[in-house]
């Protein structure tokens, strides 16, 4: 088969900056069919392909059935249950990846060196260890790089308040809340993947509230020790349900973070009091800019206050802000945000969070690395934490052959008839 004159290779993975999409669509492929990919990934894709940036040539999952009904909903010409077929003949220069976090490293690597920029769901892969393995396979200057889906971070609402912090409008940050108190029953841990630390990573503080970590990280900026508590205290699962952490931050900021899945009035939220206003956001899924609400401090002057609730045109959190930014990036050839150290901090501190609450001990930033057991599992081989049989862990570079049935990418080749 030749090789469309455009299409990244692992060779010239360079191409993948300015040049390889002038004039032309950004031809996207999904990995795993799943409520995530529908939801959330195809609307996003088919609203830049309406505007002329992308083109879903293809999608890939375990289940042929599934992956031709998606491809038949989404109007996508192409359905495969082989990713490696997938990638050699449609040659996509996006792919987004919409499996279980056991596969994220396996499915990443194979995207990056066949040519393609990756947009990977949360959590970005189980440990540290995986996500430095992903980074290795990156492009060395314009890409193709893999950028974590962290959608809570972008629109409106958010880019206006980080400005605020970041320029000193509202003085320093001195105490903040990061809470994402949420409700999951045992219907939602029969799924044999969740709650496993070999197929989920770990628990709420990974899969949950890594969202709302994200963005904390993202306004505060890096943080520099924590001090951490977990609990298994409903659930039947190896991974905890609930934790809570204190956390300062490089700036001398304080905060505090709440995980769980135990709690029947659910909410996110994020509260960052500083000199001179408290900034508060308050949702659920995502947030628009009536979410936010800044209350000043004694003294501060009416029109600057006004100036500060003036959020302009109001653009909702979500894939689709996110993809939009990721495309402009592919475009130019840089690293999109949300990838590379940018995309780490937030996996760094959920593993130093349980590091510290397995170990009794205040764990700092830098501090997990090869040689260290929480880098290549969340658990770190903790007494009472540590699954006592890790046969169905993830081994370097893949996922259990039952977990990716389950998940969404099969072993077996070919392509379904669409």
């Amino acid at each position: 088969m030749s090789t469309p004159r455009n299409a990244p290779t692992c060779e010239t993975s360079s191409t993948a900056g300015a040049a390889a999409f002038r004039g032309r669509r950004i031809k996207a492929a999904v990995i795993g069919t799943g409520a995530i990919a529908r939801g959330s990934h195809l609307p996003a894709l088919a609203e830049l392909a309406e505007e002329g940036e992308t083109e879903i040539v293809a999608a890939v999952d375990v289940d042929a059935a599934a992956v031709r009904a998606f491809c038949a909903d989404g109007g996508v010409p192409y359905a495969y249950t082989d990713l490696d077929r997938m990638l050699r003949e449609q040659r996509p220069d996006l792919v987004a990846i919409c499996t279980p976090p056991a596969l994220h490293r396996e499915q990443s690597v194979t995207a990056l060196r066949a040519g393609a920029w990756v947009w990977c769901e949360k959590p970005p892969v189980p440990t540290l260890a995986d996500y430095d393995a992903v980074r290795a396979a990156e492009g060395a200057d314009a890409g193709p790089y893999a950028s974590i889906v962290f959608q809570h971070r972008f629109g409106s609402g958010a880019r206006h308040v980080r400005g605020l912090i970041a320029q000193g409008a509202l003085g320093r940050p001195l105490v903040a809340h990061c809470q994402t108190t949420w409700y999951r029953d045992a219907a939602y841990y029969a799924v044999p993947w969740r709650g496993r630390w070999g197929t989920e990573g770990g628990g709420p503080a990974m899969g949950h509230g890594i969202h709302q970590t994200d963005l904390l990280l993202d306004l505060l900026g890096p943080w520099s020790e924590v001090r951490a508590m977990a609990g298994r205290l409903v659930h039947d699962v190896e991974t905890e349900d609930v934790s809570t952490a204190l956390v300062r931050f490089g700036n001398g900021a304080l905060a505090t973070v709440v995980n769980s899945v135990l709690s029947p009035d659910e909410v996110s939220r994020i509260r960052i009091d500083c000199e001179r206003a408290t900034v508060e956001l308050t949702h659920l899924y995502g947030h628009g800019n009536g979410d936010w609400h800044i209350t000043p401090a004694p003294g501060v002057p009416a029109a600057e206050l006004t100036a500060w609730r003036n959020f302009g045109p109001d653009v909702p959190s979500s894939h689709l802000a996110q993809l939009r930014e990721l495309v402009a990036s592919m475009r130019a050839g840089e690293r999109p945000r949300s990838s590379g150290a940018d995309g780490r901090t937030s996996l760094e501190l959920v593993t130093a969070l349980y590091k510290s609450a397995f170990t009794d001990t205040t764990v700092r930033s830098g501090e997990i690395g090869p040689g260290d057991p929480y880098y290549t599992a969340l658990h770190g081989g903790a007494p009472g934490w540590a699954p006592p049989d890790d046969s169905r862990a993830p081994a370097a570079g893949g996922a259990p052959v039952a977990d990716a049935r389950e998940a969404g990418v099969s072993e077996r080749s070919g392509q379904v008839p669409a």
